[in-house]
């Protein structure tokens, strides 16, 4: 497995950063790799990206979610293996720290080459320099989910 962990400051208040993250639908606003997700259901999402040049689909499911602490998630279905989580740090009443750690298996010699040379740290931080610029231009979010989803038993 490969694993990527990247922050950025955004200068939004806390829940503001947590709620935008919650709206997978806009994440191909600003995660070039994201093509379109499709929420299924509270915490189901049918993702469709483009990576390397290659369409990839999978399911993920949410695993646990804390509003203004935390999103996790594992892919469950589908062409691309992998999990993560983003957390949500005060910093001011005004700014706060978002950090992405993402674990993911490279299905093909380009994506290991790519985990290798750090293709993969390049892209999580641009992603996240897209939604620091992307919320900070928005001034607020555009929506919000604010469900508590607890960690089930691993299996």
């Amino acid at each position: 497995m490969a694993s990527v962990t990247e922050s950025i400051d955004v200068d939004v208040p806390v829940s503001t950063a947590y709620n935008q993250w919650t709206q997978f639908e806009s994440f191909p606003h600003f995660l070039d790799e994201v093509e379109e997700i499709r929420q299924i259901d509270d915490t189901t999402n049918h993702w469709r990206v483009k990576i390397g040049g290659a369409e990839r689909e999978f399911d993920t499911q949410i695993t646990e979610q804390h509003p203004d602490e935390r999103v996790a998630w594992k892919s469950v279905a589908g062409e691309v293996e992998h999990a993560g989580v983003v957390t949500f740090h005060r910093l001011s009443d005004t700014t706060s720290r978002v950090t992405a750690q993402i674990d993911w298996a490279p299905s093909d010699l380009l994506e290991k080459a790519g985990a290798v040379f750090g293709v993969d740290d390049h892209a999580v931080k641009k992603d996240l320099e897209n939604f620091k610029k992307f919320i900070e231009s928005q001034g607020s979010e555009t929506g919000a989910w604010r469900g508590d989803v607890e960690p089930g038993p691993q299996v």
